[in-house]
């Protein structure tokens, strides 16, 4: 005989001794990617009663499995001063910062004046030896993940594209590979790295206005830092920038569509092999616009996309010729 007790339920509620309400129910589909089903009947209606831990089959009251540890909180909060009386938690650990986010200070500067002038002196003189009790990498950290999120806010750089950036700094500082080099210089190499995995790449020129660098020794220190850290990173494709370029001109979704479906084609007559591919990227946006109505110079697709106006020019002709849109074109250029 199964050791497992058997209970009754009926209509989602649990009968005697024990009550299930409808709002602690959760059906099989709310449960994270896990198939539950009932070894007695084989029923997959599967209720969860949050109170004691248990899952109960709807049909025969069979209990599933028991003993379960709910993970969410327990607690409901309303307004901040809630939240910070009742979360017993800290900030979860990130690498954008030197310590991770869970070092410890020794009081505020509010609180130290509440002591007296005696222990007031002496948590000051506490204070300023926790500042200097630290090792060369944490004093190199401080500054290099304070100089990231200075770059990352003028740049726009997203939320995950940074703590991708300070991860790499990490484990570039615990290699000793910041050493002999200029803190800034790992620091943009790391920031564009992490660009470049998340698919959201940054051209060395914009890394470059943002550090006082120069774009070669960039390209240099991130070549290095790929090679001794073994990070592997695809090439960038057109399409990595398209949303980019067309944000900043203010183009409209169907011309997005539209640059796409040009590149889609470009690609398969393989138009832009060996080609730039921020040009490219720029040149279909120019042709989009055009069949879309939504006229833009090569001057300003230029700027945007950070290249000569020659090259959209020739790119422009390339996808013209090859992909034969040169009559429609000139068509919404009569109009």
């Amino acid at each position: 005989m199964q050791s497992r007790r058997l209970r009754k339920v009926y209509k989602g509620v649990l009968l005697s001794p024990y009550k299930l309400n409808g709002d602690f129910l959760m059906k099989k589909k709310d449960f994270k990617g896990a198939k539950k089903t009932c070894s007695e009947c084989n029923s997959t209606e599967i209720t969860w009663d949050r109170t004691r831990g248990e899952m109960i089959c709807k049909k025969c009251g069979y209990i599933v499995e028991d003993h379960k540890i709910d993970f969410g909180q327990e607690w409901r909060e309303f307004d901040y001063d809630q939240m910070e009386s009742r979360r017993r938690v800290g900030n979860p650990l990130t690498f954008t910062k030197h310590d991770k986010g869970v070092s410890t200070k020794i009081g505020k500067a509010g609180d130290l004046y509440k002591l007296a002038a005696s222990d007031r002196k002496k948590f000051y003189r506490l204070k300023k030896w926790q500042s200097r009790i630290s090792t060369a990498i944490e004093r190199n950290l401080k500054f290099a993940l304070a100089e990231l999120r200075r770059v990352s806010s003028f740049l726009n750089i997203s939320r995950t594209s940074e703590e991708e950036a300070a991860r790499i700094y990490y484990m570039a500082a615990e290699r000793g590979l910041v050493r002999g080099r200029s803190m800034e210089s790992v620091v943009a190499g790391a920031l564009y790295a992490a660009c470049r995995r998340y698919g959201v790449p940054r051209t060395l020129d914009e890394i470059s206005n943002a550090f006082p660098l120069d774009k070669k020794e960039i390209g240099k220190t991130y070549r290095f830092i790929c090679r001794e850290l073994n990070i592997r990173i695809l090439p960038t494709t057109p399409n990595d920038y398209i949303y980019r370029f067309a944000s900043d001109l203010k183009l409209s979704p169907k011309t997005i569509s539209k640059s796409l479906e040009i590149l889609k084609m470009a690609k398969q007559k393989e138009i832009i092999s060996g080609k730039g591919p921020m040009g490219i990227a720029a040149a279909s946006l120019y042709v989009a616009a055009l069949l879309s109505n939504e006229r833009r110079t090569q001057r300003e697709v230029a700027d945007v996309a950070g290249v000569t106006e020659v090259t959209i020019r020739n790119r422009y002709k390339e996808l013209l010729e090859k992909l034969d849109l040169e009559e429609q074109v000139r068509k919404m250029k009569e109009k």
